[in-house]
């Protein structure tokens, strides 16, 4: 008897199973994919990895375009999310997004995640050109989605013009959005908490903290009005609170709420935010004089910046080989339709002009300032310093077309006027990009005609920067190494002295103990 029940218990668990998968079978693919992708697009910024996963299964199983480019948006912002501007971009361009048959809204989204991989790639130009494709296609939308989308677009625009120092015009802009869009805000809570969040940095890129704790304050309390399941935001939240609280040398604070922005930031596993956040906690703990925890977390700090340059270089370069690829695979296309092969002669000059283009800048800056410095130092009374570098060991030129190296130096010699070379943050991904060129050819123009590596390149720019300021202003002789350092371009004293003794041949207080006497010797001339 026993036996018996225990059958028809198995035949019953047996058909409540096989009837739930009939139910769960019957049910139309295009239903399960939109489940999914609500799922999906609900992890993208909590939890990318899990996010991944889906994404990967709807791009498997999608057999529309409109599911594939859905799939390929996903991934490519969740790689964003997770620093792989790599995968992110190859997502990204992938061609299903722009086909005709695919949803104007999702295209329109894939145009302004397009702008915001190429704006923190540093290639400004590039990424307006999508803002402008997208806002194009905003004409006829309902007036919901359009406001939303067209939001985003100007929230985009400003962060251009904060990446660019513009900073003044950052904030008039964030400030006349705010008034113009106050009842969008108001339903809209993550879209106002970004605004607070551009103005907060607007605020501390100016030095107005104050105002800038303000934002904070009200993005704290949208936090509770909606809750904020995006570790990335939250990173970038406590990051900027953190670097606050570190100007206004409030260092035990600034540490907690550092040390919970690193913690979001590791789970997302994104090398760009751990590398802010580790620069901002070595640099309290050097202010606040704790040299241990300074030492490791400036050390954790040079290898994320490293690494951090390898992603943005390799990232450049797949930029321009999609783009590249594209067009020659147009180009293919309308051979093909319309046999007229000249056109593919034209488009493919067209992709090597800007691939020329885009390799970049260099001086005569070295050897010039070296010259100046012997000079200055000859005239001394005291000391002669002689500053020329032994010469080294010439390796494998790669080769560059004369007409894209003409080009690459004379824009260096418009680079060498500016005070771009002061950016903290300058790259040589970031400068190849301004420059419209590939890294490997700016790197090659740079060691072919000043025989040197890209960042003893920018590093003597900068000692020749201050050299200029402490010789033609006596007020520059009184402020500290640690100012000095950070006016041209480094993030720490150490750094500073290091290259300036490489570059001189002297420490900066030997040097400045010269500028010293040799003005004294001027005054007693004179008089």
């Amino acid at each position: 008897m026993y036996k018996k029940v225990l059958l028809i218990l198995r035949l019953k668990r047996i058909a409540l199973v096989a009837l739930c998968l009939s139910v769960l079978c019957s049910l139309p693919v295009c239903a399960q994919n939109d489940d999914l992708y609500a799922k999906a697009k609900e992890f993208v910024n909590s939890n990318p990895d899990e996010s991944i996963k889906i994404a990967e299964h709807l791009l498997k199983t999608s057999s529309e375009n409109q599911g594939k480019a859905m799939a390929n948006l996903l991934l490519s912002q969740c790689y964003m999310i997770k620093g792989d501007y790599n995968r992110a971009l190859n997502y990204a361009f992938d061609e299903y997004s722009q086909f005709e048959d695919v949803n104007v809204n999702t295209r329109i989204e894939n145009f302004i995640l397009k702008a915001t991989l190429l704006r923190e790639l540093r290639l400004n130009q590039q990424s307006q050109y999508y803002l402008d494709k997208g806002q194009a296609l905003t004409v006829g939308l309902d007036s919901k989605s359009r406001d939303s989308l067209l939001f985003l677009i100007k929230l985009e625009t400003i962060k251009m013009l904060l990446n660019n120092r513009d900073t003044q015009e950052a904030l008039d802009s964030l400030n006349k959005i705010e008034k113009e869009s106050k009842s969008f805000l108001s339903q809209h809570v993550n879209q106002n908490r970004a605004l607070l969040l551009s103005k907060l940095r607007a605020f501390s890129d100016l030095s107005k903290y104050d105002s800038a704790f303000v934002c904070i304050d009200k993005i704290m309390a949208l936090m509770k009005v909606g809750p904020l399941n995006s570790l990335y935001e939250k990173a970038c939240i406590y990051r900027e609170l953190g670097h606050l609280q570190l100007q206004k040398k409030e260092f035990s604070k600034s540490e907690e709420t550092l040390f919970i922005a690193l913690k979001y930031a590791e789970i997302l596993d994104n090398p760009f935010l751990s590398e802010r956040v580790n620069r901002d906690l070595a640099i309290n703990y050097l202010a606040s004089n704790k040299k241990n925890q300074h030492r490791v977390y400036n050390n954790e700090f040079l290898v994320l910046n490293t690494k951090v340059e390898l992603i943005e270089q390799e990232s450049v370069n797949t930029y321009y080989n999609i783009v590249t690829e594209q067009d020659n695979n147009r180009v293919l296309a309308e051979s093909q339709k319309y046999r007229k092969y000249h056109y593919i002669l034209l488009t493919i000059t067209l992709v090597l002009v800007m691939i020329g283009i885009f390799v970049l800048q260099k001086s005569e800056s070295r050897k010039k300032r070296l010259r100046e410095i012997i000079n200055y130092l000859e005239v001394s009374r005291t000391k002669i310093i002689n500053t020329k570098t032994p010469p080294k060991t010439s390796k494998k030129q790669i080769a560059i077309p004369e007409e894209t190296e003409r080009a690459i130096l004379a824009k260096i010699k418009s680079f060498e006027k500016s005070k771009m070379f002061l950016n903290k943050d300058i790259s040589l991904a970031f400068l190849a990009g301004n420059f419209e060129t590939n890294t490997k050819y700016l790197s090659g123009v740079i060691h072919k005609h000043y025989n040197d590596n890209f960042n003893t390149f920018i590093n003597k720019m900068r000692i020749n920067y201050i050299i200029e300021k402490l010789k033609n202003d006596t007020v520059y002789m009184n402020y500290k190494i640690s100012y000095l350092a950070s006016e041209c371009g480094f993030t720490t004293h150490s750094r500073f002295a290091t290259v300036f003794k490489s570059v001189i041949g002297m420490s900066p207080v030997t040097f400045i103990d010269l500028l010293k006497e040799e003005r004294e010797a001027l005054d007693k001339t004179n008089d």
